[in-house]
């Protein structure tokens, strides 16, 4: 795990200006494009991060509820298959959050003035579709200690609306 962080802050330093803007990558209107930016990308991992501001969607005065933590860690897997997509010169599909596993969280609350980096891992993807990945939650001043982790599974058809039809996949 270590040698990915490394190799993963390595690749962000590097390569930190050149990611398409979050909102080309994630199928995600405002208000609900909740991440700022992609700081690192590759073909099984992202990097992203957000600013916890007062008018953060969903912050209630003092921060913003860890809960809300799936759903950056969902977007963040949004962004990943959006990069993809954007690489290979495809159009951004819809995705679905199909469940959250493990999710553990060191704080009740992600607090105001905080910049968190968002970090998803793809342990495994189906050619039918299907997948998994490991998330983490750090606080961009302390990225050794996560503050949220979590096992996502996502499930993105080839043609969302033939499956939101019922038609076989």
């Amino acid at each position: 795990m270590n040698e990915m962080k490394r190799e993963m802050k390595r690749k962000a330093k590097k390569e930190a200006l050149n990611y398409p803007p979050i909102r080309s990558l994630v199928p995600h209107q405002d208000p609900m494009v909740l991440l700022d930016k992609v700081i690192m990308a590759d073909e099984d991992n992202l990097c992203a991060e957000v600013s916890i501001h007062a008018v953060s969607l969903f912050c209630d005065g003092a921060g913003v509820g860890a809960w809300v933590g799936v759903e950056y860690m969902a977007q963040a897997i949004a962004a990943h298959a959006g990069y993809l997509a954007h690489a290979r010169g495809d159009a951004v599909k819809v995705g679905f959050l199909l469940g959250t596993r493990r999710f553990e969280s060191r704080t009740a609350r992600f607090t105001l003035g905080a910049i968190l980096h968002v970090h998803i891992h793809r342990a495994l993807q189906g050619d039918n579709g299907l997948g998994a990945f490991e998330c983490r939650i750090c606080d961009a001043n302390d990225p050794e200690t996560p503050l949220a982790t979590a096992t996502i599974t996502v499930f993105q058809p080839n043609n969302v609306a033939d499956f939101l039809q019922g038609k076989p996949i």
